[in-house]
């Protein structure tokens, strides 16, 4: 550790000799803020040092006098995540006692059965809240598993919170029966992730004697394990390198011993001085419950990517119910309605059923007409939107349900409410899901009790910030259905959240403080009103915020940056891509100027359509080899990303708005220069944008509708993009923003929303003279 920090109250936890220039004032103002029970947004480019100094002032928090306890870390870019585990080991190697860390991945990727795809068509979270309830019925001693459902065992079990309901000796047993002792099943046994479990690899079935003589009653072994270990752990932080275990750590050795993975992570978790996860495990409301207890007052955050917490945070708030899911929550209604009227013992039977959770069969039957009612009704509203075209549109359409600039009810609430479906009805769809599900059991896989609580909230939901239309997928393909463009689409029902601010102050608000950071947060003004920041700043029990921006810390004179004065690469001015007009002749210039720098360039444009009339002009144009990325899979981006890395220069097209111009590190020699074309503005037309401008300008003012909710993103991608050029302090590059409204003063000008250090050291250039200067910063 550094003797020459210039704090000794965190210098034992920095894991370097030295901090950077600007790494000390981050970590102290990491520290003002949280002690005051407030947040830090701090801009810092590649190469500030962000992670370390935010896990040093958590670290100073939770082993020092304070109400913190722990470090939660979000981020939602993987490679950012294994940064903070690198990070975190580092500290540790220089710690006597050495902060527990863990990182956490979801049950998918822990679970041995659904890794090897033993679940079959059922999913692996469903599958394995169904093992979990049988297994826990199975140990707690014979009850449970043939029909006491979650809800009934919990509350036995709340009776008794000092004795333990489970019984260790009977969870013991059940993992020992699953054992594959002879050398048939030994030979077979349930391998995963590079480990050898002590189990057979069918899913087992419990001794008639543990299951009170029923036969066939299918449990988990892993699960049954953790109960006979007491809810223990056989893996504790040591099989991680410095106390930092991350999945590749412990499900191993978690599958080794037997004991369910899922449930070893969550008992790290309990006992973690330092949480790394992703937004989800913050924001999502579905994710959330996996840090139960541990999101309070005591938890000092890190918020990586800051920059990224509207759109991320708009997607985890916005619901989408699909056409297929309503007709199977109506078809599980229409099931249990069956059931009941199969004979008059099989009616009461169901309607005690029901009663136990205050529903009565009538209601069920009014929650069916409503799913039937409605699935006509998106059917008709569809077809009569297709029905204006000569042909169905090759892309995703939205079929906005309001005037978007309106805040006023949409069409499927009026019409629901002329057709008798009142609001009692709405609200009432999550309960009576939830006791059809019950009444139906297991070997049903429902859905009406989420697409009840879906419902609920469309009815329940203000108008000015969610957005309701139907979307229209575009997926072609022959279904088989009566309604011919379910061969074209697959359409829902969608609520867009235009404006999470509210949401995320609310999540934030119940921390004891933290640091929000990224490499573009600039303008911070604004970022502190979109994120909820300034509402936790002016509310009752006011929580300070402290602003941080630090410039690029690598030599300026190993960069070249231009703003290109050229005629704004609009839509208007530049025509379709086929076209040969003056615009389109005036970026041809800046691209092959640009592509013909030695080593890799990266050619961002606005989307992925000019992005292929891009490469097509390069490729004419440049002798090194040129690639074109396109809207793909994860898989198809990373082989094209390995392709651009290998060998000698090469030429990388792609869109701003992509995937492969954040988030991605373009260390050493991987990237020479890189050009931004136009401002990446999302399609302004579309209706839920136009909603999500009306609710910023109600927010913020209109006159800052605009800039708020569509201009400062489209910046920060700009940013993003060509701060992938320097990544360390021998790298050289060139980084050029081309278009206009990048030069001060221009028309609807953004220049205003670079970044300080940016509007300093970009210099304008017009396209005839970017070649010299180029080729002279090379010639250096």
């Amino acid at each position: 550790m550094s003797d020459a920090a210039t704090s000794p109250e965190w210098g034992e936890f920095f894991g370097f000799d030295e901090p950077y220039e600007n790494q000390a004032d981050a970590v102290e103002a990491a520290l003002d803020a949280a002690r005051d029970g407030g947040f830090l947004a701090m801009e810092g480019p590649c190469g500030t040092g962000k992670t370390m100094a935010a896990l040093t002032a958590g670290a100073t928090l939770v082993r020092g006098p304070s109400q913190f306890e722990r470090v939660l870390v979000v981020t939602p870019v993987k490679q950012q995540l294994e940064q903070f585990v690198d990070d975190l080991r580092t500290m540790n190697a220089g710690l006597d006692d050495p902060l527990r860390g863990v990182s956490l991945v979801g049950k998918r990727d822990l679970c041995p059965y659904g890794r090897e795809d033993l679940f079959g068509e059922q999913g692996v979270n469903d599958r394995c809240e169904d093992l979990r309830e049988t297994t826990s019925g199975l140990v707690e001693g014979g009850e449970g598993h043939d029909g006491q459902r979650i809800e009934e065992l919990t509350k036995l079990r709340s009776e008794t919170p000092d004795d333990p309901w489970w019984n260790p000796a009977r969870g013991r047993e059940l993992a020992k029966s699953a054992r594959a002792d002879d050398p048939e099943t030994l030979a077979n046994s349930l391998s995963t992730a590079g480990a050898e479990s002590p189990y057979v690899r069918h899913q087992p079935t419990a001794p008639a004697d543990l299951a009170d003589g029923q036969e066939d009653v299918v449990f988990c072994p892993f699960e049954a394990d953790w109960y006979g270990r007491d809810k223990g752990s056989p893996v504790d932080f040591s099989v991680g390198a410095h106390s930092v275990v991350t999945s590749d750590d412990f499900l191993p050795a978690a599958v080794e011993a037997g004991t369910c993975p899922h449930r070893v992570q969550s008992v790290l978790l309990e006992h973690a001085d330092v949480v790394v996860g992703n937004y989800n495990h913050l924001f999502d409301a579905d994710t959330r419950p996996l840090l139960e207890g541990l999101l309070d007052e005591s938890t000092f955050v890190v918020v990586d990517e800051a920059h990224r917490i509207e759109e991320r945070v708009r997607g985890l708030l916005s619901d989408r119910v699909g056409r297929s899911t309503l007709v199977r929550a109506r078809n599980d209604l229409s099931e249990l309605v069956r059931q009941a009227n199969q004979s008059k013992q099989a009616k009461a039977e169901v309607q005690e059923e029901l009663a136990g959770r205050d529903v009565r069969l009538q209601d069920v039957k009014a929650a069916r007409d409503f799913y039937a009612d409605v699935t006509r009704w998106l059917d008709e509203r569809v077809e009569e939107h297709l029905a204006a075209f000569d042909e169905y549109p090759e892309e995703d359409v939205e079929i906005p349900l309001r005037e978007p600039e309106v805040v006023a009810p949409d069409e499927l609430t009026r019409w629901a409410e002329g057709e008798g479906h009142t609001g009692g009805l709405w609200r009432a769809l999550a309960a009576v899901g939830g006791a059809v599900e019950e009444a139906l059991g297991d070997d049903r896989n429902c859905v009406c009790a989420a697409v009840g609580v879906i419902m609920g909230r469309w009815w329940e939901r203000g108008h000015a910030t969610y957005f309701r239309e139907i979307e229209l997928e575009h997926s072609p393909g022959d279904v088989g259905e009566a309604r011919a463009y379910l061969g074209t689409y697959n359409p829902g029902l969608v609520q867009y959240n235009c404006m999470p601010a509210r949401e995320v102050a609310g999540v934030l608000g119940e921390l004891g403080g933290g640091v929000l950071m990224s490499a573009t947060l600039e303008p911070i003004d604004v970022f502190r009103a979109v994120t909820g920041l300034d509402r936790l700043a002016n509310g009752d029990e006011p929580r300070p915020v402290i602003e941080r921006t630090y410039d690029l810390p690598f030599p300026e004179e190993n960069r070249a940056s231009f703003t290109v004065d050229a005629t704004a690469f609009t839509a208007r001015n530049r025509g379709d891509p086929g076209e040969d007009t003056r615009t389109r002749g005036e970026y041809e210039q800046v691209l092959r100027t640009v592509a013909r720098s030695p080593g890799n360039v990266l050619v961002c444009m606005p989307n992925y359509r000019e992005a292929a009339w891009a490469a097509d002009y390069l490729r004419g144009v440049v002798e090194k080899p040129v690639l074109v990325d396109e809207s793909s899979s994860n898989e198809a981006t990373d082989d094209l990303k390995d392709r651009f890395f290998r060998g000698p220069g090469k030429v990388l097209v792609t869109s701003t708005r992509g995937t492969l111009t954040e988030g991605v590190d373009y260390d050493g020699d991987k990237l020479a220069a890189c050009c931004v074309v136009g401002v990446p503005l999302v399609k302004i037309g579309s209706p839920r944008v136009r909603a999500t401008r009306r609710a910023y300008g109600d927010a913020f003012g209109e006159d800052n509708a605009f800039e708020y909710a569509l201009t400062v993103p489209a910046v920060r991608r700009a940013r993003q993009a060509i701060g992938r050029v320097i990544r360390g302090a021998d790298e050289r590059g060139v980084r050029v923003l081309a278009g206009g409204r990048y030069v001060k003063g221009a028309p609807r000008s953004v220049y205003p929303y670079l970044g300080p250090e940016e509007r300093a050291e970009f210099v304008r250039m017009t396209p005839e003279f970017l070649g010299a200067q180029i080729d002279a910063f090379w010639d250096e």
